[in-house]
């Protein structure tokens, strides 16, 4: 194996920086030419077909049989003219990456026996991709196979170019079963994208803008990740198969002088930072900002905000782009939340905010009075929904890989909490203090109600709390705690089903003072006071880190839950599943069989580490050792031999006996682990056999850890057998 590692290590060396082609144009330019965008849809269909198509995205109206043949015939002839041979539906099933089945552009006339060039109506707007293969949490046996995927008109269909010169035509499209349960992230995220709007619009309307036709949940998802050399990541089976290390000492120099933050991007890997870019812009992301995080060889690429349900099928196609991309620079990109213990590990900040069609940021201040009320409106909602919920939006980024980075001083930890800043707490304080306001004749209300005193430029009014899980930092929030490997459809279909019924419920208690004669903004005044009072346990502004906080947090009566098995159960509790019932989410099968799908998704997970764990230790690790205290072992025979004083080689005698202390625990500690294993995959209960995985088998993991990572500092360089950290992080 040290062999395979030195090979490494010599490629990794060696690579050449590859050569990037950029464009001729500007961005601007090419920017989405790969896109069946609006501008190509109005330049290829009739203004009957294309107005069918608009309301279709705008309203989630039905598009009918001749206007999909009309799109899919133009969709063909557009996608050939790029050079694509097939099609498929790009659908995001519950496995937690993207699903593709290509189909040609031709069908056999069975008549003639020619080929012929075909793509109808029918296989734009529905397929159907055997159902039985993907995760179903038990809502359909393995034997029913039908599952339909269908076109969302609202993400443009894309060119997808495959690095041998070929191309594909993808359809974003939604993936339900024979019985119409959800069996994908982008249905469910479409149902609360329509929720918070038709509660956000109703109270716009009524209460401050009856212009308002439309309110957009916007995201921009901040992705970071790793780029280690390709030579490197083979060279080592528990990346290849686990996305993490399960072990490795931590290099002299890691992240402690904090040089690597926003330092110059190194020359190979800024190379694929610009060929990546640019297959991005081509596919309409608004890849913006890329730069060094804290860790050595991690990195981040932030998009400008869009509409959310793009801007989600964006981060799924951007993750796979990247890959591909690495690829052809003999890179490999790590999007597991913690692929290195000692160094900071990789999470996706959800910059998520609300705007209307008129424009307006609900969530941005104002230096107007009148539009400050509606700003506290929608603000002072969003931390009542959190507050109230924060155990929801705890599940909601509940994953096998989070669990790894929670709290660990680089991610916030399982404890929700708000953040709302130094300005706004004085804001939020004052305004609910205005207990008993009255209005004379004449009265400025907005004045008489202290909205005029609100900053216009919070977001240089605080500074930013990077410990927060929940953050509002000027004209949104941060839901920071999301993983890096998560999908953000899972995280944001909570948050605005939250929202959404926060903002149905301020309506009603609202109307209900209106109609007992209150005026409109007091009456709004006052709904949002006792909001206000109720929601203050969620608000902290100090460290999130600290044992300090964790004290404070249970005073509050605020939930720690910090494994993932108990994390996911939360869903299934009554007042959850009655919450994803009313707004018509998830019914009660389809949030039991997302749970059964998850819990069963940790057992595998924890599984494999664990098997790989348990390979590596014994058949790589111990047997290295053996060798190489076998040398040590004859080292001091030689010494006895020549009748060497045994005060001088008694430091080698002590490393012998470490050597056996270490690879004796180690396989001790492996036996139990496989014993641990073998015994929770007996347990039926898929929640106990998860909590069994993570109290159990996962509990062997530190240990065995610490005793490879001990004998690394032992056995000779030359024979350990397979890359260290420090060639890992350090070469690129």
């Amino acid at each position: 194996m040290a062999i395979s590692r030195f090979k490494a290590l010599d490629l990794a060396q060696n690579r050449p920086i590859a050569h990037v082609k950029i464009p001729d144009q500007k961005i601007s330019e090419y920017y989405g030419c790969n896109t069946f965008n609006d501008d190509v849809m109005k330049s290829l269909l009739s203004p009957e077909a294309y107005k069918k198509i608009s309301d279709a995205i705008l309203s989630g109206s039905k598009i009918d049989r001749d206007a999909s043949d009309e799109v899919a015939a133009a969709m063909k002839s557009w996608a050939v003219s790029k050079g694509a041979t097939h099609y498929t539906h790009w659908f995001q099933p519950l496995t937690g990456s993207t699903a593709e089945k290509h189909d040609a552009f031709f069908d056999i006339d069975y008549k003639t026996g020619k080929a012929i060039e075909k793509f109808k109506g029918s296989a734009l707007v529905q397929q159907e991709p055997d159902a039985s293969s993907f995760p179903s949490g038990g809502i359909r046996s393995t034997f029913e196979a039908r599952g339909y995927t269908a076109w969302d008109p609202s993400s443009p269909a894309f060119i997808m170019e495959n690095l041998g010169g070929t191309a594909t035509l993808c359809i974003p499209s939604v993936f339900v079963s024979y019985t119409s349960e959800a069996l994908d992230y982008k249905t469910p995220l479409l149902k609360a994208i329509a929720q918070v709007d038709k509660a956000a619009t109703a109270v716009m309307k009524d209460y401050f803008d009856r212009d308002v036709k439309r309110v957009i949940a916007t995201l921009g998802p901040e992705q970071e990740y790793f780029v280690i050399d390709e030579a490197l990541f083979n060279a080592r089976p528990d990346l290849m198969m686990a996305g993490r290390t399960v072990f490795g000492h931590a290099p002299a120099k890691g992240q402690q002088l904090e040089d690597h933050y926003f330092g110059s991007i190194p020359p190979r890997v800024n190379a694929f930072m610009v060929d990546f870019e640019i297959e991005a812009q081509k596919l309409g992301i608004p890849a913006r900002t890329r730069h060094n995080e804290v860790a050595p060889a991690q990195f981040e690429v932030a998009p400008t905000f869009e509409e959310l349900n793009l801007a989600c099928d964006h981060n799924q196609l951007l993750i796979d782009l990247m890959g591909k991309v690495a690829a052809k620079h003999k890179l490999k990109v790590l999007f597991h939340e913690k692929p290195f213990a000692g160094i900071n590990g990789s999470g996706k900040h959800n910059n998520w905010s609300l705007g209307t069609d008129t424009g307006i940021n609900l969530l941005g201040p104002s230096s107007k009075p009148k539009e400050n009320l509606r700003f506290l409106t929608f603000f002072v909602n969003v931390v009542k929904a959190v507050a109230d919920n924060a155990d929801l939006l705890r599940a909601s980024i509940a994953t096998p890989g989070n669990e790894h980075r929670l709290g660990a001083n680089e991610a916030p930890p399982a404890i929700m909490s708000v953040f709302v800043g130094n300005t706004m707490n004085r804001v939020l304080t004052e305004f609910e203090k205005n207990k008993e306001i009255t209005l004379e004749k004449g009265d400025n209300v907005y004045m008489k109600l202290g909205v005029n005193k609100i900053p216009p430029l919070i977001l240089d009014n605080t500074d930013r709390n990077r410990t927060s899980p929940f953050a509002f930092t000027g004209n949104k929030f941060e839901f920071r705690a999301v993983g890096s490997s998560a999908n953000c459809a899972h995280p944001m279909t909570v948050l605005n089903t939250m929202v959404a019924n926060q903002l149905f419920t301020f309506k009603e208690d609202v109307d209900k003072l209106i109609a007992g004669g209150q005026k409109k903004e007091l009456a709004i005044t006052e709904v949002l006071q006792g909001y206000i009072r109720s929601s203050k346990k969620i608000i902290f502004e100090g460290n999130n880190y600290s044992e300090e906080w964790v004290k404070e947090a249970a005073k509050r009566k605020l939930s720690n839950i910090k494994d993932t098995p108990s994390a996911l159960a939360i869903f299934l509790k009554k007042e959850n599943v009655a919450l994803f019932e009313k707004l018509g989410i998830f019914n009660e099968k389809e949030l039991h069989a997302r749970v059964e799908i998850e819990w069963e998704n940790y057992v595998k997970k924890v599984q494999i580490e664990s098997r790989v764990l348990g390979d590596l230790a014994i058949n790589h690790i111990v047997s290295t050792a053996l060798k190489y205290q076998t040398r040590l072992v004859d080292n001091v025979r030689g010494q006895k031999e020549i009748k060497i004083p045994a005060t001088l080689y008694k430091p080698t005698m002590d490393t012998i006996k470490k050597i056996s202390e270490y690879t004796g625990k180690i396989q001790t500690l492996v036996e139990q682990m496989t014993e641990a294993r073998k015994k929770a995959n007996t347990i039926e209960d898929s929640h106990k056999r998860a909590l069994a995985y993570n109290q159990k088998v996962k509990s062997f993991f530190d240990p065995i850890r610490y005793c490879i990572d001990k004998l690394e500092l032992i056995v000779d360089d030359d024979e350990w057998p397979m890359p260290k950290y420090r060639e890992i992080l350090m070469i690129r």
